[in-house]
C-alpha cells in the first residue's frame, strides 16, 4: 500500500493550514485554520473491505507539569505518550482519496458531531476529548480530525503519522463512542495492509525558525 499527500512532503513540517494552532507574526499562539490535509493511496490489498485511518502524535508530555508554561521548556527527555487526532473507520477503499477539508474546517469548541462521517465511514473519539475535559468553554466530545497544537514550549518537535490500514471487514466490530486505542485493538487479526505519512510541526519560537 501507498498514502501520500499533496499538501506536503512525507517527513516534512505540517503547514499551519492543517493545524488546530499556530504562531502569529508577533510569535503568540492561536487557533488555526485546522484543514484536514489531502490524502491519497493506491494498492490496496485483494479482499479489503474498508479502510482505517489513525493520524496520532507520539511524542505528548507524558507529564504536564511544565507544559505551556511561560519561562521553561518541557524537558526533551521526558517520557512521551501517543495523542491521537483523528481515528476514522469503515472508510471506503474507492475514491481512493482524502479531500482536504472534507472532515474538518476550522476548530469548533466542544467537538465537531459524531461519529457519522462522510461517505458512510464513522468517526472515533480524538484525544482533544480529554485535554479540554476540565475547560469550561471548551469542554465536549471532540469527534473527526483536529490537528497539531503541541505545547509552545516543548524542547522537541512533534511528529504526527497518519496511518492508513486495509481491512478485511466493511464494518469494525465497534459501536457507539469509541477511541484510537480501541481502534488499534479491534484491527488485531483483521489488516490485510498498512502504509504510513508523516510530518512535523512546532509551536516553539526557539524551533520554529
Amino acid at each position: 500500500m501507498k498514502l501520500w499527500s499533496d499538501n506536503w512532503t512525507n517527513g516534512d513540517r505540517i503547514p499551519p493550514r492543517y493545524a488546530a494552532g499556530r504562531l502569529d507574526a508577533d510569535g503568540n499562539v492561536g487557533f488555526s485554520d485546522n484543514l484536514n490535509p489531502h490524502l491519497a493511496w493506491s494498492d490496496v490489498p485483494a479482499g479489503a473491505k474498508s479502510l482505517v485511518l489513525i493520524c496520532h502524535d507520539f511524542d505528548v508530555p507524558s507529564r504536564g507539569d511544565d507544559v505551556n508554561q511561560p519561562g521553561r521548556e518541557v524537558p526533551a527527555d521526558l517520557p512521551r505518550v501517543d495523542f491521537f487526532h483523528w481515528v476514522l473507520v469503515d472508510l471506503p477503499p474507492v475514491p481512493a482519496q482524502i479531500a482536504e477539508g472534507a472532515h474538518s474546517r476550522g476548530f469548533t469548541a466542544r467537538g465537531k458531531p459524531g461519529p457519522a462521517a462522510p461517505g458512510g465511514a464513522r468517526h472515533g473519539l480524538n484525544d482533544y476529548t480529554g485535554w479540554f475535559a476540565g475547560d469550561a468553554e471548551r469542554s465536549g466530545r471532540y469527534f473527526g480530525y483536529d490537528g497539531p497544537f503541541p505545547p509552545f514550549n516543548d524542547s522537541l518537535v512533534h511528529h504526527y503519522v497518519f496511518t492508513l490500514y486495509a481491512v478485511s471487514l466493511q464494518r469494525l466490530p465497534l459501536e457507539g463512542e469509541f477511541t484510537g486505542p480501541q481502534v488499534r485493538a479491534a484491527l488485531a487479526g483483521r489488516v490485510l495492509g498498512e502504509a504510513t505519512f508523516s510530518g512535523t510541526y512546532t509551536l516553539n519560537r526557539r524551533l520554529a525558525g
